[in-house]
């Protein structure tokens, strides 16, 4: 949650300090790795910004953070709140060194609930916040979770949103402030946005869920040789689909059909029976088909096709970068277009604690006390030992 956010604001131009504690992120010992501490998932959630090394245990380790909180905009924390606040770095001790600054932590649970001081990881979010009881409910097949951490990325989109709009109001107000950003209420409105149906009444009219998209054959449709992701939706899209297949008869014969009412009541036989049609042609025969009655259609990827999507290719999304110790690295640029500051990587990935004694020295510290600290281990390098935790 927190990197994922913190990397889009680096992005789009904030100069992100990553405090990590001894040992470094955890993320950075996960996946194929060429290098100790700088894995594929590190690498992809933390280019644009700089790294410090603090032992925020020391006195000194921890009095070199709050220098830099003096004169910072923002301050994010991906820990539960009462971690922080055993480290003295709860909002209450935060904003007396700097009452301007917003104060963001991205957590399991809202405080105010019985959840609040439990940990969370995304699966258990994932789970408690209905994915996986609407996949099984999709499926027919045991509970499952989505084989991404989307309730990470999830949460850091809301905690970007959350944290620019804290700087607005900071902007016109003056004033800093705390915003809490739990992962299992935000899940709960992302997915039941749609999922609510019928219980959005009291009393409910349904049991809940929105039908269409819990069909069964709501999924990539098999083709003679391969597979298809295309959406017939709405009249337009139906009527075009009749009418490219020779049955254009179907939407005034087939009552079923008549409005997005009795589709959708129907949902599950007719995607049923779309699907069957799907398997009477190829990928590429539908894909023109489809795309001559301007009807939604777009391939069905793999991680290995993906990169050599044309759209992708053309829009230069996959940017080839030079690490200075990983070689060459393929990452996603920002995806939105902007006509004047476009957002973009500025700085790679780090190693840990790449930028310590950088940024010391921009907070004011000699090269004397810099050095000082290091023999004491109070703030770290990427030549320091070792040591087990994360921040």
């Amino acid at each position: 949650m927190g990197p994922y956010a913190t990397q889009t604001l680096g992005d789009m131009g904030a100069d992100v300090i990553k405090v990590e504690s001894p040992g470094g992120d955890i993320t950075r010992q996960i996946g194929p790795i060429k290098h100790e501490g700088l894995g594929p998932v590190f690498i992809n959630a933390n280019r644009s910004k700089r790294s410090i090394g603090i032992d925020l245990k020391s006195a000194k380790g921890k009095a070199a953070l709050l220098k830099l909180i003096e004169t910072a905009d923002v301050f994010t924390y991906n820990m539960r709140p009462h971690t922080m606040a055993k480290l003295g770095l709860d909002y209450e001790s935060v904003s007396k060194v700097n009452p301007r600054i917003v104060y963001c932590g991205l957590f399991g649970f809202g405080q105010s609930g019985p959840y609040g001081g439990r940990p969370a990881y995304d699966d258990l979010i994932q789970g408690a916040s209905t994915i996986s009881s609407l996949i099984q409910r999709s499926t027919g097949e045991i509970p499952r979770y989505v084989p991404a951490a989307i309730a990470d990325r999830i949460t850091g989109l809301t905690a970007i949103n959350a944290i620019l709009a804290a700087l607005i109001h900071r902007g016109t107000s003056g004033k800093g402030q705390k915003i809490d950003v739990p992962m299992f209420e935000t899940m709960t409105k992302f997915f039941l946005n749609d999922h609510m149906s019928g219980l959005t009444y009291d009393p409910p009219l349904d049991k809940g869920g929105y039908i269409r998209q819990l069909s069964r054959d709501r999924r990539p449709y098999q083709t003679k040789d391969g597979y298809v992701c295309a959406l017939i939706y709405n009249n337009k899209h139906w009527t075009n689909f009749f009418r490219a297949i020779g049955r254009e008869n179907t939407l005034t014969d087939d009552p079923r059909f008549a409005s997005v009412t009795t589709r959708t009541q129907h949902i599950n036989e007719i995607y049923a029976e779309v699907a069957e049609l799907f398997k009477t042609r190829t990928t590429a025969e539908w894909t023109r088909l489809l795309d001559d009655a301007d009807i939604p259609v777009t391939p069905m990827h793999t991680l290995e096709t993906i990169f050599r999507d044309p759209h992708l290719v053309a829009t230069k999304f996959f940017e080839h970068e030079d690490h200075p110790t990983e070689g060459t690295l393929v990452h996603m640029r920002e995806p939105t277009e902007w006509s004047d500051t476009q957002p973009r990587a500025n700085r790679h990935a780090p190693v840990f604690g790449e930028h310590t004694a950088e940024i010391l020295a921009e907070a004011g510290y000699s090269q004397a006390e810099i050095a000082a600290m290091l023999a004491e281990g109070a703030v770290l390098t990427a030549d320091a030992p070792e040591a087990e935790g994360d921040i």
